[in-house]
């Protein structure tokens, strides 16, 4: 198992298959982009799928989610989800994207076994969309996502980012759409993972804001801590059912106690945290010629010790240098 020293276990993978974007949105990186990874140092197809075979039989993970960047942009993405489908212990498989090019991909995901998508969208203004991304793409998301559902991604799930003077009225609508085209609708509070170190405390939508607004439309029940789990949403049901909504407040209620997650970066290095400032190396370990029981030796040290929480709270806390394009979600 992947155990830490506060006993808690990780069996939930994310696994960035790029860097790189097709979008800028203003609360991740500059309109400029960033010096993307050099293709060596990326972590090749069958070095993946390997990583993930030893940390699926060797470390007891039972789900991978694929992210990025934007993974819908790895040439290999649906060979990777058909090899990872056919490993003897079938982890479940999910993808979170921006949604740009799912149209074309969710068919085949689906048959290559991906089992479900969390999409991407901050807003139904196509405008407040540009303005967000920088990209005119906003058409592109919602075909994505329909196609997402048609093709039974299912829970078809979108994450959203309210930001100050953009979107941050929107939470009502977007959840009345959400709940018509039968997608679960999750907030996200911004977090600092901006490439410019530009995030503040202070101006950020938090998950008291976003219910504030919620509850002038709807009635939320909470669902409970016990059938939360280890997900890092709080949920609640939406007018007494059978709609959902969650948010997750990684700033003003960290769940980081039973927080179950390892994260490996698209350069092959273990983080135990987004908000890690320390990585293992597993890439080295690969091309060196280290066998399997090795690579989960490395990975279980790496996990053992874990900081008890991401410590955002404290006066002391230092946001880590990577950026979230270059952690994976």
């Amino acid at each position: 198992m992947l155990l830490d020293t506060y006993g808690r276990v990780a069996t939930d993978l994310r696994v960035s298959l790029t860097d790189r974007c097709n979008l800028r949105c203003t609360y991740c990186m500059p309109e400029e982009g960033l010096q993307w990874l050099a293709k060596p140092e990326l972590l090749t197809d069958d070095e993946i799928v390997r990583l993930v075979r030893v940390a699926v039989s060797e470390l007891g993970v039972e789900e991978v989610r694929f992210t990025g960047g934007e993974p819908l942009l790895r040439p290999g993405l649906v060979g990777i989800v058909e090899r990872c489908a056919d490993l003897p212990r079938r982890p479940r498989l999910s993808l979170t994207t921006n949604g740009i090019g799912l149209e074309r991909t969710a068919v085949a995901l689906r048959d290559a076994g991906l089992d479900r998508v969390n999409v991407s969208l901050d807003t139904l203004d196509s405008d407040v969309f540009q303005r967000m991304t920088r990209r005119k793409r906003h058409a592109d998301v919602l075909r994505g996502l329909a196609a997402a559902h048609e093709a039974g991604l299912t829970p078809v799930k979108v994450n959203s980012v309210l930001m100050p003077g953009l979107n941050d009225s929107e939470a009502p609508e977007l959840l009345a759409w959400a709940m018509a085209h039968d997608y679960e609708l999750r907030f996200i509070e911004q977090m600092p993972l901006d490439a410019q170190h530009g995030w503040q405390r202070d101006g950020m939508i938090t998950a008291a804001d976003i219910l504030e607004s919620l509850r002038t439309r709807f009635t939320l029940t909470t669902e409970g801590e016990e059938e939360r789990g280890s997900a890092p949403a709080e949920r609640w049901i939406v007018d007494g059912g059978p709609h959902r909504v969650g948010v997750i407040a990684s700033v003003t209620r960290p769940f980081c106690r039973a927080c179950d997650r390892t994260r490996l970066t698209a350069d092959g290095q273990v983080r135990t945290c987004l908000f890690a400032t320390e990585e293992s190396d597993l890439r080295g370990a690969l091309r060196s010629g280290a066998d399997d029981g090795e690579i989960a030796a490395r990975w279980r040290l790496a996990m053992w010790g874990k900081k008890a929480g991401a410590g955002i709270d404290d006066p002391s806390f230092v946001q880590p240098d990577r950026p979230m394009s270059a952690i994976g979600g």
